[in-house]
């Protein structure tokens, strides 16, 4: 095999590389870097395999033509790799377009003057035949274009080459081997290049390419070339909101992102990379004590600085880089800010120390109201009953006026009372221990009590209930319930009323009744007491109502706990009832036949006529 018959072999094999290359890039085609990738291989490739044929060309028409095929790769192949260059570091971003109408100027226009060389020859002005009949076949006079274009090359490969120095020192380990692989693929075609501008007839370009084409296969399936661009991890690194910084196997600080210097400011003091951790950060020498002592796994730990007039709080978060999964290559140390949350947690800590202070004063204050309040208008209660008496018997001129401030101190004892019985529930001192009881028997003790007041006004109570109800119930809580609706319904009942209690089962909850033929409620009041607000906005001070509404949130309250609702029904100048549910036992439903109940009347005269 002769000269010629190795080269033209040799040329074909590095068009089936760069192929191939086509064909690996292709696959990955969604990204913008393959793209430029798939069309940087195929111009070296019609200018390889346009070159094999200048090779075994015979004679000049051989020699034009293939010269035509080598041209449709020759002025473009060093510009898309710049434009690669380009896209991999990010630059000019928003005016990329235009920079590649620019960049491409001078290589469509080489590309048309060689197709119309014979017209003008700014290419080539003539081709001389090789008498010594090696290769090539005819060594061609390069005109004034062919030399701006080859200046325009190496220019262009120059740039590229500077733009890939600053990103070298920055990257992670994974794309500086990246980096290599993309600056091996322009530089060997340019070494190669030079020897034919050093006095050799054989253009050894071609073969440089090839050296490219492996360069890239081994880039594409060792460091995942075209996976993940530099650029595109760096805009990861750098917009993550956690400050990273990278250390390699040695301790050395290899890069860092924008939130890592907020956190540590001196990561900015040195102008190149990489550098000893040691003279960075030995203002920190307890986080220096922590990344020399990892050794295995991810560590967590604590850190804070006095920044901005505060205290910064981090959680740090420390972890090995391996290779291969056992080769170490390097630490990563992430900071996350959580001096909010710190903060946070500090105001609520506060602000759970006042709360604390605040419900030991609240004790305390109902406790002077239990003791010193209660027990005083107790005493006034009994006073003004007997003082009434006495002043009643003889007739006394102003019994009137007694008979008032005794109302009013009974109210208020009622008022003290009610008040009392809400704090202890809402501080878990009323304990719900619900039990089966005599719904019958429950009603005639409050009635009982309730007995001497209705007396005074000639009120008559009944119960119309019959004896085998019975109500799963907390029994002061029911007790509760009873002495206050009873209580407002004589307060709201004229001389001579009535108020009947009644009962009935519905499914497995008994409706419990009091009505009265009293004044009824007036409309704005019972809009007030419909409301599902806190008993403390019910209350209007001066209102003679005032204490029924706080009555009545506390009864809510409690046939809440025991799961059923309150209700109620009035008319002025016809009376009001108050009905609401309580759960009825098991025993319950089977004390009846064919699931009714057999209705007795039992009517008792409590306080009478």
């Amino acid at each position: 095999m002769d000269t010629r018959q190795w080269m033209s072999v040799t040329l074909f094999l590095a068009t089936a590389l760069m192929v191939f290359v086509s064909f690996l890039s292709y696959r990955k085609r969604h990204l913008p870097v393959a793209k430029t990738m798939i069309l940087i291989m195929l111009a070296a490739a019609f200018y390889a395999f346009g070159y094999a044929f200048e090779v075994l060309s015979r004679s000049l028409n051989d020699v034009k033509l293939s010269l035509q095929i080598e041209y449709l790769g020759i002025p473009f192949v060093t510009t898309l790799w710049l434009f690669q260059v380009i896209q991999f570091t990010g630059t000019a971003a928003r005016y990329r377009k235009r920079l590649a109408i620019v960049l491409f100027v001078i290589p469509v226009m080489v590309f048309f003057l060689h197709l119309t060389n014979d017209w003008h020859h700014l290419i080539y002005e003539r081709y001389i035949l090789n008498e010594s009949d090696s290769v090539p076949l005819y060594t061609t006079i390069k005109g004034p274009w062919y030399k701006v274009h080859t200046v325009y090359n190496y220019s262009v490969l120059l740039c590229g080459m500077l733009l890939f120095i600053p990103m070298y020192w920055r990257a992670l380990p994974i794309v500086r081997k990246q980096i290599v692989v993309l600056l091996l693929g322009a530089i060997a075609p340019m070494v190669f290049n030079l020897f034919f501008w050093s006095g050799m007839n054989v253009d050894l370009t071609p073969f440089g390419f090839a050296v490219s084409g492996i360069a890239y296969v081994w880039g594409i399936l060792r460091f995942n070339l075209l996976r993940l661009t530099p650029l595109a991890m760096a805009k990861v690194f750098e917009t993550i909101r956690d400050g990273v910084v990278l250390f390699d196997y040695e301790d050395q600080i290899v890069s860092y992102n924008k939130a890592a210097e907020k956190v540590l400011p001196e990561l900015g003091m040195p102008k190149r990379y990489p550098v000893d951790m040691e003279k960075v950060l030995s203002s920190s020498p307890e986080l220096l004590e922590r990344i020399r002592a990892a050794s295995d796994g991810d560590e967590r730990f604590p850190f804070h600085r006095f920044q901005e007039d505060r205290i910064k709080h981090y959680n740090c978060s420390l972890s090995l880089i391996y290779e291969s999964g056992s080769v170490l290559i390097g630490k990563i140390l992430m900071f996350n800010d959580i001096t909010e949350l710190k903060e946070s947690e500090t105001r609520l800590r506060e602000n759970a120390r006042q709360l604390s202070e605040l419900n030991a004063f609240k004790d305390k204050l109902f406790t002077v109201v239990a003791h010193d309040i209660r027990d005083p208008i107790a005493l006034l209660v009994s006073l003004t009953e007997l003082l009434g008496d006495e002043l009643s018997a003889a007739d006394f001129e102003h019994g009137e006026l007694v008979r008032e401030l005794k109302g009013q101190v009974q109210s208020t004892f009622q008022l003290v009372e009610n008040l009392l019985d809400w704090y202890r529930s809402q501080k878990g001192r009323v304990v719900f221990r619900p039990l089966g009881w005599n719904l019958q028997q429950v009603v005639r003790q409050a009635l009982l009590l309730a007995g001497t007041k209705a007396g005074m006004k000639q009120i008559r109570m009944s119960e119309r209930i019959n004896e085998k109800l019975t109500v799963r119930a907390d029994k002061e809580m029911l007790d509760l319930i009873l002495r206050n609706l009873l209580s407002n319904a004589i307060k709201f009942t004229g001389i001579g009323g009535a108020i009947d209690i009644g009962a009935v089962l519905e499914g497995d909850m008994i409706i419990v009744s009091v009505r009265d033929n009293g004044s009824g409620i007036d409309d704005q009041t019972s809009e007030l007491l419909r409301l599902e607000e806190p008993f403390l906005k019910l209350m209007v001070k001066g209102d003679d109502s005032e204490d029924m509404r706080f009555g009545l949130a506390l009864i809510r309250e409690f046939v809440r706990i025991h799961g059923g609702s309150l209700w109620f029904e009035s008319e002025p100048g016809v009376g009001t009832t108050f009905s609401f549910t309580l759960p009825g036992s098991a025993s319950l439903l089977e004390a009846f036949d064919d699931g009714g109940m057999e209705e007795e009347a039992y009517e008792s005269d409590f306080g009478g006529r």
